[in-house]
This record gives C-alpha cells, sequence and structure tokens, in this order.
C-alpha cells in the first residue's frame, strides 16, 4: 500500500470516528439544555464552535438524528427537537429475512417474556365487555385449538386484543411487529425440534381465569399456554 493510501484510508477512519463522537455529543448537548420537543436547536456555526469540529462533521452528525427522527426542519425556525417514530423506525428493521438468529431468538424470548407479565395490568383495567369479545374470538378458533401449538391468525387475533385491553398503546404497538417474527422463529427450524406437544393451556382457560381467577393464576396459566415455546427454547 502507497503511503497516500495508507493516508486516506487513516483519514476515513478518523473522519468517521469523529461523527460518531459528535453524534453522541449531540444528544449529550440537548439533554443538557433540558431542549424539550418544538424547541429549537442551535445553529450548525454554534455546534461547530462548541463541540470543537467544522461544521460539515456537524452536518452528518444531525443528518444522522434528523433520520433517526430525533429533529427536524421546521419553516422560520430551523431544527426543531421532535418526538420520533420508534415504532416506525424500529419497524423498518423487524424484518425476519434480515435479522441474525441470534437477534430472531431474542426476539421470540421478549414476547413470551411480555405475555406472561401483563397479568396485572389486565386484571385492573379488563371490563366486561372484554370478556365477551374474547369469548367470541376465542369462539372462531378451532374446537382442539389446545392441541395447535402456534397459528399466526389466531394469535395476532387474541393476544392483540389482550395488549388491547392492558391499555399500553406502546405493547400493542410492539406486539404487532413481535408476532410475525415469532411465527418465522417458530416455523424456520432456528429452534430445537419440537419434543413431543403437550396438552397447554387453551386461550379458552386464559379467558375462564381472566373472568375467574386472579393476576397469579393468570400469570402461571399464561406460562402453561406457553409451555411448548418455553421447552423448545430449554429442553
Amino acid at each position: 500500500m502507497t503511503l497516500s493510501a495508507i493516508k486516506e484510508s487513516l483519514k476515513s477512519i478518523d473522519t468517521s470516528s469523529l461523527v460518531d463522537k459528535v453524534e453522541a455529543n449531540l444528544v449529550e448537548l440537548l439533554q443538557e439544555r433540558k431542549l424539550k420537543v418544538g424547541d429549537q436547536i442551535p445553529k450548525e456555526m454554534e455546534l461547530a464552535e462548541t463541540l470543537g469540529v467544522s461544521r460539515t462533521v456537524v452536518r452528518e452528525a444531525l443528518l444522522r438524528l434528523r433520520m433517526m427522527g430525533l429533529i427536524d426542519s421546521r419553516k422560520k425556525k430551523g431544527a426543531v427537537i421532535t418526538s420520533p417514530d420508534i415504532f416506525g423506525i424500529l419497524g423498518k428493521s423487524m424484518n425476519p429475512h434480515v435479522l441474525d438468529q441470534d437477534t430472531l431468538k431474542e426476539i421470540f424470548e421478549i414476547r413470551l417474556v411480555l405475555e406472561i407479565g401483563m397479568a396485572d395490568f389486565l386484571f385492573h383495567r379488563i371490563k366486561k365487555e372484554d370478556i365477551k369479545e374474547l369469548r367470541r374470538i376465542v369462539s372462531k378458533e378451532p374446537p382442539a385449538t389446545a392441541h395447535h401449538l402456534f397459528n399466526i391468525e389466531h394469535e395476532i387475533a387474541f393476544h392483540g386484543k389482550l395488549y388491547e385491553i392492558a391499555g399500553n398503546e406502546t405493547l400493542k404497538k410492539f406486539q404487532k411487529m413481535l408476532l410475525p417474527v415469532f411465527d418465522y422463529v417458530h416455523s424456520s427450524g432456528l429452534l430445537k425440534k419440537q419434543p413431543a406437544l403437550k396438552t397447554f393451556l387453551s386461550h379458552k382457560g386464559l379467558v375462564d381465569i381472566l373472568e375467574h381467577g386472579t393476576p397469579e393464576e393468570f400469570r402461571n396459566g399464561m406460562r402453561k399456554h406457553l409451555e411448548n415455546h418455553f421447552a423448545r427454547l430449554f429442553e
């Protein structure tokens, strides 16, 4: 490699590293100034002087923040702080065909954790009409649903309703992204071969607990409902 090529290579590495640092420093600076959504951020020149870098580097770092939805341009105001569409950004990368196997397995595990942990929210917020709606959803499932390990349509309908009842819109949006990935991992061969299928608690059984049981009974019931999925992770 020639001296010129070496210098060019080092320059490229240094520039990338500097933009990374400036990006992090910009986020820290905006936090220190306690800027809120809608507040105008300092001009490029001021940021460059404050951080001791060129406007080109600042511009590149700001572009990254804009792509993440942290800032946006407004007429007569310049760049302002915005509330990022977290799930819009996450949804673009939540594609099972581009995620590595470890990430896919961990997403599979996240869904199991969330479903077991939502019991108290459900019991605090559920209403009689919710029970009726859940029973209507269950009535459309096959009679032998306790022997069907996973059906994406049934899961979205039933578990989506649970997230709706829980009253957390963020969890509901997250669930919509998790289930398709869960379905992919379930059927892709990434997990251990399915052991002898055990009869597990059906959706109907979970509704019965919601109507007559306790949060602790629901947690145990959901754990039993997901038993065969846990078996593929641990056995």
